[in-house]
């Protein structure tokens, strides 16, 4: 099913998206081979939305199609909007990019240009937790994000996806502004762009119908609430985001629009940064791409733009696979964006390398909020962990590492906390070895959500000395 309205054929070298095998054959492909309910997609040229089309079913069980009005989840699209909220308060003198964050963090205090670089210290982290059946409100045993305000590395010195430091960012806005984030998006950034159909919040307000978010196998999520809004919790239509990625940059004065684009390198290669919101690659031609992905329960949105042509686009998704949008993404910046390189759809993974820790044996502990977890590892010879935690009964798992860390392996035992417990039943190890010993983080998680719903992702730190 398609909806939707466009003026292609007026722009030189766009019209093949009509052509025999164009969007619209693809999208009705895509949805047919993944079961995905609905895609909604946009392009905007120069500032103006040049196209606008919509697939599928917003609402499959209300035989609701989906339109170019349809608002969907943006998940982690939204830091794009934060971001500028930020840039715009550092414009009008409320904020220094470069000055620490005020009194609390200590000689570990980030600048807001680290937190929006994820360069902040903050570990990866995130929590979702569902209404019940027919309510909107926030359930009461969700997971305190207080418990989880702590970085776990020096600010500057590594790279890492971090919602935590865009909810300190939150933070720090409401504090100087002394309003309200949903409101400076909306007076800020939405109003002045002519984004009719941003909200934000854990649902949609409406009046614009939005879709109904999907587990991979067809269950509808009900609202989601999170501890990190600033960086997950926007709403809008593709053509919204179309138009925020091609007009954004324009509301900053010409430095700060500059310091958007300037991003130190991920991991390899090093053509990919993130800057100020914004994914940057910079392609062999030297042509700047900028783009942020997002992703969550019932949710696969993408963002990108092209200022070297002046040219952006969006496509949003309402499952949590991000098949279907990769294959739209794919098929657009094909046609569109040939210099862009369709496997940085989001910051890229940290490249993994061969496990070559010595064997030994290793005893410590986990330090969760409210207690602490033994911890013992033992490195066979054969190159596979035993990890014993807590009273559970040991088990031996293979584990892999990377630039950062020695030891990365996944465990089937629940960490014994009350979170970990709302979070999921895996966790996750993730090690540094210096001078002999160990230390790092223990991860309580979920894997996906064919069974139930997207849990959270907790770090907490760990440490481990050798077994003399």
């Amino acid at each position: 099913m398609l909806n939707g309205l466009d003026g292609l054929g007026s722009l030189d070298g766009l019209g093949s998206l009509d052509g025999p095998g164009g969007l619209d054959e693809v999208c009705g492909r895509v949805l047919a081979e993944t079961g995905c309910p609905s895609v909604s997609v946009a392009v905007a040229a120069g500032e103006e939305l040049v196209l606008a089309r919509a697939y599928g079913w917003a609402d499959v069980a209300a035989g609701r199609a989906a339109t170019p009005g349809t608002a969907y989840g943006l998940a982690s699209t939204t830091k794009a909007f934060t971001a500028l909220a930020v840039c715009l308060a550092v414009d009008r003198g409320l904020l220094d990019l470069d000055a620490p964050l005020p009194a609390g963090f200590g000689r570990m205090a980030p600048t807001v240009r680290q937190l929006l670089q994820h360069r902040g210290g903050f570990p990866s982290y995130y929590d979702f937790a569902y209404s019940a059946p027919g309510s909107s409100d926030a359930p009461g045993d969700a997971v305190d994000i207080e418990h989880y305000r702590r970085q776990l590395h020096e600010p500057g010195a590594e790279f890492e996806y971090a919602n935590l430091g865009y909810q300190e960012l939150a933070r720090l806005l409401e504090a100087v502004t002394g309003r309200e984030l949903g409101t400076l998006l909306r007076e800020w950034v939405a109003e002045p762009l002519g984004l009719a159909g941003f909200a934000f919040g854990p649902v949609h307000p409406g009046p614009a119908p939005s879709a109904v978010r999907y587990t991979p196998d067809g269950r509808a999520y009900p609202p989601c609430h999170t501890g990190h809004p600033a960086a997950t919790s926007g709403w809008a239509t593709a053509g919204d985001v179309a138009l925020f990625a091609r007009r954004a940059l324009g509301l900053l004065k010409p430095e700060t629009a500059a310091a958007v684009h300037d991003a130190p390198a991920i991991f390899a290669p090093e053509s990919l940064g993130y800057g100020l919101g914004r994914v940057v690659q910079r392609t062999p031609d030297g042509s700047v791409i900028g783009s942020h992905g997002g992703g969550m329960g019932g949710v696969a949105a993408m963002m990108l733009d092209l200022p070297g042509r002046g040219l952006s686009l969006a496509v949003l998704a309402n499952s949590t696979d991000k098949t279907a949008r990769n294959a739209v993404v794919e098929y657009l910046t094909g046609v569109l964006a040939p210099g862009f390189d369709p496997r940085h759809f989001a910051p890229a993974v940290e490249p993994a390398r061969p496990f070559t820790l010595s064997p030994g044996s290793w005893s410590g502990r986990i330090t969760a909020h409210d207690t602490t977890v033994p911890l013992g590892l033992t490195v066979q010879p054969d190159g596979l962990v035993e990890v014993r935690l807590a009273d559970h009964p040991p088990v031996t798992v293979p584990a892999l590492a990377s630039d950062r860390w020695d030891v990365r392996l996944d465990t089937p035992l629940q960490l014994p906390t009350s979170d970990a417990r709302l979070a999921g039943p895996t966790t996750g190890l993730e090690l540094r070895l210096r001078d002999g010993d160990l230390s790092g983080r223990a991860v309580a998680y979920k894997s996906g959500d064919r069974e139930g719903f997207l849990g959270s992702y907790l770090p907490h730190p760990c440490e481990l000395r050798r077994d003399r």
